[in-house]
């Protein structure tokens, strides 16, 4: 079973700005990466904003994409969404996760994985304290659908979608990260509870790596 993470960046400072000692975006595709999402795709605009976010994604596991044609929002997920399927055929859903939510645990990606297994046709919404955030889980059925979108963002997509009455649930997973973005420092998060179930351990290449990053990576004094 393969999913991808999406990770839109219509805000370039915020994804390049510190994260308790790492550029925003670097942790965001740790956390993915860790908690068994592949591939990564980060889409952001075009132009030379990109050498930056280059420079936060070395040696990380992740295509950056910059669409010429298309306005940030739901053809954003969609653009990376197609990105994520030709650089992996078996892709069968993706992550919709905006960057500037990054504080969210690995073990919030491993669930939303695991659900897709057990309702592959469902939209999987994260919750944190019955409060729905991200990131969004969404079947690679739906995929045209965002692609062709040029004025919903995508959770205003992903509303519409459940209204008109396409499969949908929503996971309580225990996770501050899930509704608390960039704005909130670290160490005002509520605690991590996790899900009410153990979740299961994250994929041992994903979670070796996430380790070893988190390892090398840590601020020095």
């Amino acid at each position: 079973m393969t999913v991808a993470a999406v990770v839109l960046v219509p805000d370039p400072a915020v994804a390049l700005a510190d994260a308790d000692g790492l550029p925003a975006l670097r942790r965001v595709v740790q956390s993915a990466w860790a908690g068994g999402a592949m591939p990564i795709v980060v889409v952001s605009h075009p132009g030379p904003v990109g050498e930056g976010l280059s420079a936060a994604l070395e040696g990380l596991p992740a295509a950056l994409i910059q669409p010429q044609d298309v306005p940030p929002g739901a053809g954003w997920f969609g653009e990376g969404f197609r990105t994520a399927r030709e650089r992996v055929s078996e892709t069968e859903a993706a992550l919709l996760w905006p960057a500037r939510f990054v504080w969210v645990d690995p073990e919030t990606v491993t669930s939303l994985i695991e659900a897709h297994g057990l309702a592959v046709d469902a939209i999987v919404r994260a919750a944190f304290d019955g409060q729905p955030g991200f990131p969004i889980l969404v079947p690679a059925s739906h995929q045209a659908r965002f692609a062709e979108e040029r004025v919903l963002h995508a959770y205003q997509l992903i509303e519409a979608l459940a209204a008109g009455g396409e499969a949908t649930q929503t996971l309580e997973l225990g996770d501050p990260g899930i509704v608390m973005d960039a704005s909130t420092p670290r160490a005002s998060l509520p605690a991590y509870q996790g899900p009410p179930e153990p979740a299961g351990a994250p994929p041992e290449w994903n979670a070796e790596l996430g380790s070893h990053a988190q390892e090398s990576e840590q601020p020095r004094g």
